[in-house]
């Protein structure tokens, strides 16, 4: 699928505006554009008064060109006669403010008429198009995000902590709130954190942010329900957005039958762009595994810059086919933009598009998008194959939560989004496919399971992983991890708690250092993972005591060196590896070359990648498909290990010359797509 969001109701249904987009849609190679997104007011300008009519013009048009659509439901911005009519669709800020009109997703998932509204427009919605020929699926609202504190989510979150805890007694023990004499003695005492309020019960924020996620999905839920009652077989999908902290993404696998999120790269936007364009990598890894490895959809990016980040910088050449193709790399089954036609005004008029507001199709980013979409129409035989990752990353949005709000070791770089991208970029740069899930996954089918900073250790989980591990598994978890349960509550008894007879250890303290101070971690003479020499550590460093694991690596420095840094447990046919420092990116990539190895975990391909260049695979079984992507502005030259490849992409006009060398030359943002037998 290669398209965009198209708004043809900016346009005031210019049939003129149409015919012409048509045209340029062709010429760009794009079959699939999403439609009605924002389109409430162009739908029902006003209360009961519908005018689908423009609608039917534009599907109407798709279908004679060959052309398809995610029709979207328009609850992301709700139209002013709404708002001026019911108030209370709006929503009320953490400091009991009422919203005023504006803006968009300023509306409360929990105000009745906003839902009866929402119901009525779907209902028409399904009843006028889920049989229409152009329509391949529906496009759940737009990028859900933020929260309500009116009166009737505070009643909604009531009703949710009493279902969860069932007595007071229970809640007020879960949240620890006879600290400060919080005790609550009545269900109506409890309301939402605010600024102005209760914000520092850490269990309570938890819950919160839980309730939130629910009732969003809920909400979500609730616009599905009547497109699903006049058509089951149209598939829904709602885009999501870059690692969103304020919703926990995991809840929404099971009312989505596809996931897709926007991804707005800038990784050219750094000296050194290999960390950022990991960060992109990872989150497609992470969309991809939402759904256990099913194909997603890129449902947003810009075929040129943006408007929004502090500097909005042009994309170089090479750079649109690139991060394209990178999210194609990860699992994606499409590449679709915002948007297509730039608007005239208001605040995204100075956002890309393919069409510029010079309306033709002579520039360089219309270039870059017709190039694009001559290259998706050579990749079609990887539609619908799948990531062969033997390796998973634990990125958890409720751990996320809790380390951010723990009030310690560090309250200004705890970094928890860094660190686990520190562990997944030295899979990255190894080309090494990664699946990235949460805690509650299934650890079963890898043969390594990694847990940066696994602070909250939810119940089952620890038993699951030493199920893994003692079944075979290798498990690497990191400092700060095994201190609170799924409450916050720490875990009596020594930490790392559930963790600790898996990974042999006993953790006593940890050290916060300042910005500017580091420490070293030195590698045992002799180490079973034949790792050499001193590494630097920095911010956190914890005092840990062997409990049957194996010193691979000791401190350098201060009061606590030549205590453990890095241990190995071996626990029945696996071992449990544990880092008590911050260390340095190349620590982890010396580290995990070793374990790829130990493990038997296959990279994509068997030689060593240049910086700043991965190489990502996916395949059907018969054959593998190799994504090599140069993210530097340097030309790189990459070695092919002994198998027989052929390139799958055509360009200037010409196909490549059937087998490729033993080496490959990638271009500045170069991306090569390979393919070969599956052995």
């Amino acid at each position: 699928m290669h398209g965009a969001d198209y708004n043809p109701d900016q346009w005031q249904h210019d049939p003129q505006v149409l015919e012409e987009d048509i045209r340029l849609m062709k010429l760009a190679k794009c079959n699939v554009m999403a439609v009605g997104i924002f389109g409430w007011t162009a739908l029902e300008p006003e209360e009961g008064v519908f005018t689908f009519e423009w609608l039917d013009r534009v599907l109407n048009t798709f279908a004679e060109n060959g052309i398809y659509a995610w029709l979207a439901t328009p609850s992301g911005a709700r139209p002013a006669w709404m708002a001026e009519q019911y108030p209370e669709v709006l929503r009320v800020g953490a400091n009991r403010v009422r919203n005023l009109f504006g803006a968009r997703h300023n509306h409360c998932y929990t105000s009745p008429v906003y839902r009866e509204k929402v119901t009525e427009m779907n209902r028409r919605l399904a009843e006028r198009y889920s049989q229409h020929p152009v329509v391949v699926g529906w496009h759940i609202s737009n990028e859900y995000s933020d929260d309500c504190h009116c009166d009737y989510c505070q009643e909604a979150f009531r009703g949710w902590l009493q279902s969860k805890y069932g007595t007071l007694d229970a809640l007020n023990q879960a949240w620890w709130t006879s600290f400060w004499s919080h005790t609550y003695t009545s269900w109506s005492q409890i309301e939402s954190p605010a600024p102005h309020g209760e914000k520092l019960v850490h269990a309570m924020n938890l819950d919160w942010k839980r309730f939130v996620t629910d009732q969003t999905v809920d909400f979500c839920r609730h616009e599905i329900a009547p497109l699903k009652a006049i058509n089951a077989e149209l598939p829904v999908t709602a885009n999501l957005m870059d690692a969103y902290e304020g919703l926990n993404y995991w809840k929404f696998t099971d009312v989505l039958d596809v996931i897709s999120w926007d991804a707005y790269p800038t990784w050219h936007h750094a000296k050194d762009q290999s960390s950022l364009a990991a960060w992109f990598s990872l989150n497609h890894d992470m969309f991809r595994s939402l759904r256990g490895g099913q194909p997603f959809l890129l449902m947003e990016s810009t075929p040129s810059t943006t408007n929004w980040q502090p500097v909005s910088k042009l994309k170089r050449p090479g750079m649109h086919l690139l991060s394209s193709l990178q999210a194609v790399a990860h699992g994606s089954d499409s590449v679709q933009y915002f948007q297509w036609r730039k608007s005239r005004g208001s605040s995204e008029k100075l956002h890309g598009a393919v069409v510029d507001h010079v309306g033709h199709e002579h520039t360089r980013v219309f270039r870059d998008v017709a190039e694009l979409g001559g290259h998706l129409e050579q990749l079609t035989e990887i539609l619908g194959t799948t990531v062969p990752a033997e390796t998973a990353v634990i990125f958890d949005w409720e751990n996320r939560w809790a380390v951010k709000d723990s009030q310690g070791p560090r309250n200004m770089g705890i970094n928890y989004e860094q660190t686990v991208l520190s562990h997944y970029q030295a899979f990255w740069d190894q080309g090494v496919p990664v699946d990235v899930i949460d805690m509650t996954g299934d650890f079963s089918k890898y043969k390594l399971v990694v847990a940066p900073m696994l602070y909250m250790v939810r119940p089952g989980v620890g038993e699951r992983i030493e199920q893994f591990v003692a079944g075979g598994g290798t498990f690497v978890a990191t400092y700060w991890s095994g201190v609170v349960d799924e409450n916050d509550l720490c875990f009596l008894g020594g930490f790392p708690g559930p963790l600790r007879q898996t990974l042999g250890i006993w953790s006593e303290e940890i050290d916060g250092l300042y910005d500017q101070d580091e420490n070293q971690i030195i590698c045992n003479e002799g180490n079973p993972l034949e790792l050499t020499g001193a590494f630097k550590v920095r911010e956190l460093c914890e005092l840990i005591h062997l409990e049957g694991a194996q010193t691979l690596a000791v401190y350098g420095e201060d009061f606590y060196a030549g205590m453990p840094a890095l241990t190995v447990n071996r626990f029945g046919q696996g071992k449990a590896y544990y880092m008590a420092a911050r260390a340095e990116q190349s620590f982890q990539n010396s580290f995990y070359k070793q374990i790829i190895k130990e493990a038997n975990i296959k990279p994509a391909l068997q030689t060593e990648l240049p910086h700043q260049v991965t190489a990502q695979i996916r395949t059907d079984g018969v054959h593998d498909f190799i994504f090599l992507m140069n993210f530097s502005d340097q030309d790189q030259t990459v070695l092919l290990d002994e198998q027989s490849y052929s390139d799958m992409l055509i360009s200037d006009g010409t196909a490549e010359s059937g087998t490729v060398n033993s080496s490959i030359v990638l271009q500045s943002y170069g991306v090569r797509v390979l393919k070969r037998s599956r052995s």
